[in-house]
């Protein structure tokens, strides 16, 4: 994977436009702007959220609101409303008053949009060969924010099972094989405050809805390498995942294969490995000692 040297096309900057679009959609007082500004449309909103978010990407450091007015052109008041959306929206943040800098919720998206692409490029060959061979759907999730998410799944007529969530679907990340992947590789901070914001709410009779045992849990993924959800999502299935980096060593989404709980076999699990790291190679991760 190429390292990207330009600000703007970084992830943060890379999002800006999209996050303005996302906006349009949920910020009601964008849209209210948008139906009492003298007749100007909603595109035209959208457009000055835009020059704003490129605005602040241009700068490495926070920017007053004077100086984003005249660096778009846009009136302080109008320039102001519209960063107020900005702001409630996490697109950008306030750092102090009259200060603004693109905010966190776009370095989200960026990431998240990034990983989509790339990774799903590389491993669907390899995702495509490891369903030939176990006749069992693959799946390729990565995580975003407490949940993990489908972004492909190799799956035939041939599978033993039912595909009970689709592509784009979502789950908590201590109920699935890939979010223990995740969570194993955070901290002990960053674990506590996952447990404190979820609740570690459970699905099934086998969901581990204990901090202590999710604990006990993240420890044997660490020393096993790979992870396993035992009818803890959903009953009738069991899968077993491994975790696919990026060029950094960074986590960036996990492999998994899904079959019927009496049919899971414990043969999959070097050749999942294997296909992890064969799609970890293509994105330019060289696992060797320091790496």
């Amino acid at each position: 994977m190429a390292r990207m040297s330009d600000r703007k096309s970084s992830p943060l900057a890379l999002a800006a436009k999209a996050g303005a679009a996302s906006i349009g959609n949920g910020v009601g007082s964008a849209s209210r702007a948008a139906r009492g500004d003298s007749g100007k449309t909603a595109v035209q909103v959208l457009e000055r959220m835009v020059s704003l978010l490129d605005g602040l990407a241009q700068q490495p450091d926070p920017v007053s609101l004077k100086d984003l007015s005249i660096r778009t052109g846009l009136h302080p008041s109008t320039a102001h409303r519209i960063l107020n959306d900005l702001v409630w929206a996490r697109f950008v943040d306030r750092v102090e008053p009259g200060t603004y800098q693109l905010g966190m919720r776009l370095l989200e998206l960026g990431n998240l949009v990034k990983a989509r692409l790339n990774v799903r490029d590389a491993a669907l060959g390899p995702m495509r060969e490891l369903h030939r061979i176990t006749a069992q759907p693959v799946n390729l999730s990565i995580r975003q924010a407490d949940e993990i998410v489908y972004i492909e799944r190799a799956v035939s007529e041939r599978s033993g099972m039912q595909v009970v969530r689709a592509v784009g679907g979502r789950a908590p990340l201590h109920l699935t094989s890939v979010g223990k992947l995740f969570l194993a590789a955070d901290n002990t901070r960053l674990i506590q405050g996952y447990v404190a914001r979820t609740g570690l709410p459970g699905h099934t009779r086998n969901s581990i809805t204990d901090p202590a045992m999710l604990e006990r849990e993240l420890a044997l993924v660490r020393a096993r390498g790979y992870a396993r959800d035992n009818e803890e999502l959903e009953l009738g299935v069991r899968c077993i995942a491994a975790g696919i980096r990026d060029d950094t060593g960074q986590l960036v989404a996990g492999l998994s294969i899904s079959a019927p709980a009496d049919f899971v076999q414990d043969g999959w699990i070097e050749l999942l490995c294997k296909t992890a790291t064969q799609i970890s190679s293509a994105l330019g991760h060289d696992p060797s000692p320091g790496n």
